[in-house]
Formats: structure tokens, sequence, C-alpha cells
């Protein structure tokens, strides 16, 4: 399956424990030089970019990397703007017998970094794809320091000297797909939801209402929950409209998300990362619940390793220190699309919230949050490679676990579900 033989020399077994029991807590140190990224214009407030900016600069990437780079529609908005999903892989004309990673930004308009670090991230990839191993911080090595948030060389710098062989042992083994603006309406008008109208929260009036979903509210895993629980999950900001939360009249009613549930669909995903901003903080699922997932360690360890390279807080739900609930608490957002994509097709999904403020106006804050996240992109692919036998091996340990299954499977479970989803 894999091109490179160097996984196969260590054993699938050490890897796994490796993988599994490697949750690092993040460690301090000198930040990254903005020297390391030239372009970067450190005096001048950030320019994001715009829906056309983008658009023109895949287009221009294509040109000199269509060996390992496609980009493709995934339909169109309401306004008439493409979805655009970038592809990279060696072979990116095949579709693959390899992993697949997810990368998706801008659920909501109005949160401009979460579309800036995947662009940032595809530039990188095809900047450094065929480019030779350098020595970036000229102390006569290669490779020392890759980017994964530790002084690798204690020279008192982190993550001055990364891997150009990384990248190219990544595209080697690794499909990747990015959208980086799911939302394009929502970016180019400047606010968090889409641009479709309503027409009351039902659809029943004769004229329009209000204008736009939440699209990180439309999908369609526990649909039901909140007519059930109304007021442990917001109903009536959910169902009004006017409201930023609004979720539609049903799941999956958006092009965009329509758009989404098609490609996941008809693509072999292992694991995904939504991001947003702001916070500096993740989340996986269960987003509806405290219930523990089947695949709780792998979750917390790939979110602890996440944590060590981005510094962030990775937020388990529900929970408070190392409390455990008897009896599951049900609140939180259903809708979301890391419930969604786990709860239906069983893929390690996380929300990432970026950045301290919403869309910074500071370029090395900007630059901060983009140069983490290729760390954290390239960390996710690689543990992409291990992901299915992991979730072979893991299992429940939790003692509460078949209380959790019995309440959510007698009350809360597809009873409520049929023909919705």
């Amino acid at each position: 399956m894999f091109k490179n033989s160097k996984l196969k020399e260590f054993g699938s077994i050490t890897i796994l424990s490796f993988l599994l029991v490697f949750t690092v807590v993040p460690l301090g140190g000198s930040s990254l030089s903005t020297d390391q990224y030239p372009t970067l214009n450190v005096s001048a407030p950030y320019e994001y970019y715009t829906y056309s900016s983008m658009t023109q600069l895949f287009h221009e990437l294509l040109l000199n990397n269509s060996d390992i780079m496609s980009l493709s529609s995934l339909g169109k908005t309401h306004e008439g703007r493409d979805i655009w999903m970038v592809k990279l892989s060696d072979n990116v004309g095949i579709d693959e017998d390899e992993p697949g990673v997810l990368l998706i930004g801008a659920h909501h308009g109005d949160e401009k970094p979460s579309f800036e670090v995947l662009i940032f991230f595809i530039k990188y990839i095809t900047d450094n794809y065929s480019k030779e191993n350098t020595d970036n911080d000229d102390d006569g090595l290669l490779n020392e320091d890759i980017i994964d948030g530790i002084d690798n060389d204690n020279d008192g710098l982190i993550d001055e000297d990364p891997s150009e062989d990384r990248v190219r042992n990544i595209l080697q083994n690794t499909q990747i797909f990015l959208i980086p603006m799911l939302n394009p309406d929502g970016v180019e008008y400047g606010w968090r939801k889409n641009r479709d109208p309503n027409y009351g929260p039902d659809g029943t009036s004769n004229y329009v209402t209000s204008y736009g979903v939440d699209l990180n509210r439309n999908y369609g895993y526990r649909w039901n929950l909140p007519y059930i629980l109304p007021d442990q999950y917001h109903l009536d900001y959910l169902s009004d409209d006017s409201s930023w939360t609004f979720r539609g009249e049903q799941p999956f009613s958006e092009n965009e998300t329509k758009a989404m549930k098609y490609f996941v669909e008809t693509h072999n995903i292992g694991i995904s990362l939504s991001y947003h901003d702001y916070g500096e903080w993740m989340i996986f699922p269960w987003m509806h619940t405290s219930r523990h997932t089947p695949h709780e360690s792998i979750f917390r360890s790939i979110g602890y390793n996440m944590s060590r390279i981005n510094n962030y807080e990775l937020r388990i739900y529900g929970q408070y220190g190392t409390q455990e609930y008897i009896i599951p608490r049900f609140s939180g957002t259903p809708g979301s699309s890391e419930n969604w994509l786990y709860g239906e097709h069983g893929i390690i999904a996380y929300t990432v919230e970026l950045c301290k403020y919403r869309s910074p106006r500071s370029s090395t804050r900007v630059f901060d949050a983009c140069w983490k996240h290729v760390g954290v992109n390239l960390y996710v692919c690689e543990r992409s490679w291990t992901l299915e036998e992991e979730k072979k091996l893991s299992q429940i340990s939790w003692s509460n676990s078949w209380i959790f299954d019995l309440i959510e499977s007698f009350k809360l479970g597809k009873l409520f579900d049929n023909g919705v989803q």
C-alpha cells in the first residue's frame, strides 16, 4: 500500500504503540522567527485572501504543480461561486489506495484564519515538494528541527529547520483533500452564515424573512435532539431564521453541506480537521453529549499530540478535570461537522479554533497560526497511515460506557431519527 518502505522497517505494532502512548505536554521555548518566511510583511496589517484572489492563486499554482495538485469544484453556492477543492498527492489524478485526509475552512464566512491556514499550507506543500533538502538555519545540518513544536536540536529555537523530505514522504503515502472556503458567499459578504434566502424557519413563508444558514449546524446527525431537549440545545436559536446559529429547514438543506455530504460519501477519508476562529482550542465528538466515543483513546492521543505542536487547549466536552459522569450530560452543538463525520462515517474528526482574537490583523499572529498548523496538518497526515490499524485495536475502556450505550439507544437513539437523517 505504501510506496515508502521505512514504515515497514519498524513494524506496525511498534508504531501503533508509540502513537497511542505519545501524548506529550506542550513545551515552551522561543517562537519561530518570521525571517524563515521572507515574503511576510510584518510591518503592515495582514491582508487576507478574498474568494477571487484565492481562486486566482489556485489556478496559478496549478500551472506549475499539476503533478501533485488538482483543482475541482464540488458545486456552486447560492450566489454562483465555486466551492473549490484542492487535492495534493504524488499521483494526483489517481484515486489511490492510500489514507485520505480532509482539511476544511470557512464554515463560517467571518472566520478568516480558517481559510488562510489552508491556503498557506497548500503554498507550503507546492513550494517544498520539489525543493532540495535545505539547511534553513545555516548550522551545517539538514532537517534536524521539523515542524513539531519541539526544539529538537536544543538551540533555543523551535521548528527552524523543517524537512523537505518529510513533505515528499507525506505526498507519496497520503491523499490530502482541502476545502479552504466552504462558505465563499459568507466570506465575501463578511458574515457567519451563507447567503441563502430564508422563507421563515420552516420555509413556508411567501416572502423572504432573512438570509443565511449556519453551515456548522446543518449536518444531519442526531437532528431531532433539540426537539426532545429544547433547553439543553437552545432550540429557540437553532430554529430562529434570523439567528446567527439558524440550522436551516432540514439537514443538508444547503448547497455547501450537500457538496460536503456527497464528497465524503464518495471518498475514503480517515481523519479530518475543520478550522474555525477563535480561541486557541480544539474539540472532538461527541458534541451533543458527554458520552465517550468508541475511539476515545485515539481522539485523545491525536488531540494531545496536536496540542504539543500548536499549544492549544484540547477540550474534553462535558468534563471538568478528570471527573466522569455516570449519566451522560446532554447539551452542546448538534448539527456540527465533526459529529456527522464521525457518527455517520467513522472519520476521526476535530474542530480547531484558531487565534486568540477574531480574524487578527497582526501579520505575526496570522503567520504564527499558519506556521503551527503546517506542523499540525503534516502530523495528522502521518498519523493517518496507521489509523485503521489503531481503530481495530482500540476499544472503550471506560467502566460506565455500557450506561451511555443503554441510555442513548433507548432514549435518544434512532427511534427519533427515522426518516430524518
